[in-house]
């Protein structure tokens, strides 16, 4: 009799600690829910969603390998403008373009920005100003990774969204570190209007 009871009181205490468990995970199921929504909401709205403009991020020894991708996947995408963010000198560039039969009146060449973060700082606003919503962003797959996290802070805190078109390379992909120091950066961008590109300068570049 006493082993029943005692059973019984075991199984009643486990059965009350699970419930406390589950009490203090609903909180943050209430909180964790809406952003799984939300999120998924947005990929699938991206996803269907057909951008308005090329957006290409140059770089000082990779901007000619980037911009012939870009000609190939432009000629894909007839009528789309293009816009390059620093990339090679203007008479390369429109040479790579004319080649692959792309009208040069699409292109947007732009020569302000010093690394990264101000491939999109620079041209943000431009892009809200015509009106683009969703933009193709190319850039090569090792750096990726460190734009599409910057982008979607610049680009997102105008309404801007984006989808990522990979120029292939056999460089290995960049440290997570980057990617974190220069999403600070394009945070500190959209609270106070500085990019932070000195600093960044003086702790390993673009």
């Amino acid at each position: 009799m006493r082993s029943r009871e005692a059973s019984h009181n075991h199984q009643l205490h486990h059965s009350k600690k699970k419930t406390r468990s589950k009490g203090k995970r609903f909180p943050w199921m209430l909180f964790i829910l809406p952003l799984v929504v939300w999120f998924g909401f947005r990929a699938v709205r991206i996803y269907f969603e057909k951008p308005q403009a090329i957006l290409v991020l140059g770089g000082s020894t990779v901007a000619l390998e980037r911009e012939r991708f870009t000609a190939e996947f432009a000629r894909e995408h007839p009528g789309l403008p293009i816009w390059i963010s620093s990339g090679s000198p203007r008479d390369y560039t429109e040479q790579v373009f004319s080649e692959a039969g792309v009208d040069l009146h699409r292109l947007n060449l732009d020569y302000q920005a010093v690394d990264t973060v101000t491939n999109f700082t620079t041209l943000v606003d431009e892009l809200k100003q015509q009106g683009v919503q969703s933009v193709y962003l190319v850039t090569s797959d090792y750096h990726m990774r460190r734009a599409q996290i910057i982008g979607e802070i610049v680009l997102g805190s105008r309404g801007i969204h984006l989808k990522p078109v990979s120029v292939p390379s056999e460089q290995p992909e960049e440290p997570l570190s980057k990617a974190l120091r220069d999403g600070g950066r394009a945070v500190l961008w959209v609270t106070t209007g500085h990019t932070g590109a000195s600093w960044s300068r003086l702790h390993g570049g673009r």
